[in-house]
């Protein structure tokens, strides 16, 4: 580690969680000496995780009582500032927007992040954003977009659109330039009936333009699917992720979760298999 670097510490693993020696999972290890120590940030990303975050906190103080130990997070409301690639993701990850215009009724962005703000470019393959093609309804928008089309390009590694393409906003010109990064993966969502006429559209406009088989287009599209929020049932659920699956699409459930977690009731969990079966996420 380098002399009073930023120590992050995180309550669990992740396919995104840093790897590089200033990053943490859990309980301070012993072999870290007091003048290693003087900064120390305890970052929470899941509201189920926060009990554990905050024991976190106390850990770390009481082993470094001498280092500022701070907590925050998605988890903590925290809006999110100018992204710091590596810092709180792993190598890869960017973001170069934060919130969304839109005010879903079973997300949690605008109430955290607030509307639409545009930030710094930094480099990386898979784009985090909450809404990247909302850019346009801002003035400079589309300058933005190419220019993240543009760092796209320059990656070592094909770009990955997992932080979701909202569907209605996929035009003709758009599906155009992200496929012309040359994507590994494009995710969109399907998170009420009201958008699936809008999936449909973007899939078809997606293997259009592409030309891509069924074959490629399952490996290259995949769509997030809402589930488990209040009203659905494990049926109705599986309706929406077959509807998806037929395009020759990736289905990737989501388990619908508030603010005040709680587990799923039994019946849900046989849902994932019942995906894999399916020719779902994998």
């Amino acid at each position: 580690m380098k002399p009073n670097e930023i120590l992050r510490v995180f309550p669990r693993r992740t396919k995104a969680t840093p790897v590089d020696d200033a990053a943490f999972i859990g309980d301070p290890p012993l072999w870290l000496a007091d003048d290693q120590v003087r900064t120390v940030h305890v970052s929470c990303t899941f509201t189920w995780d926060k009990p554990e975050a905050e024991r976190l906190v106390g850990a770390w103080r009481f082993r470094f009582p001498r280092a500022d130990v701070l907590l925050g997070g998605p988890a903590y409301g925290d809006p999110g500032r100018e992204f710091v690639p590596g810092m709180y993701l792993r190598e890869g990850y960017t973001i170069t927007s934060r919130g969304c215009p839109n005010r879903c009724e079973r997300c949690l962005v605008p109430t955290r992040e607030g509307g639409l703000r545009l930030l710094p470019i930094r480099d990386g393959w898979d784009v985090l954003d909450n809404n990247l093609l909302a850019a346009l309804d801002l003035p400079n928008g589309k300058e933005h977009l190419a220019e993240v089309f543009a760092m796209l390009r320059r990656q070592p590694r094909r770009a990955r659109f997992t932080g979701g393409l909202e569907a209605r906003r996929l035009t003709w010109e758009l599906a155009n330039e992200i496929l012309g990064v040359g994507p590994d993966r494009i995710f969109l969502a399907y998170d009420s009936d009201g958008v699936w006429e809008e999936v449909r559209r973007a899939v078809g406009l997606i293997r259009h333009l592409s030309g891509w088989s069924k074959g490629s287009l399952r490996h290259h599209v995949s769509c997030y699917v809402l589930v488990g929020f209040p009203g659905d049932t494990v049926r109705r659920a599986e309706r929406r992720i077959q509807k998806v699956i037929a395009m020759s699409v990736r289905a990737y459930p989501m388990f619908y979760r508030d603010e005040h977690y709680s587990r799923l009731p039994p019946e849900w969990h046989d849902l994932v298999g019942g995906v894999l079966a399916m020719g779902g996420a994998r």
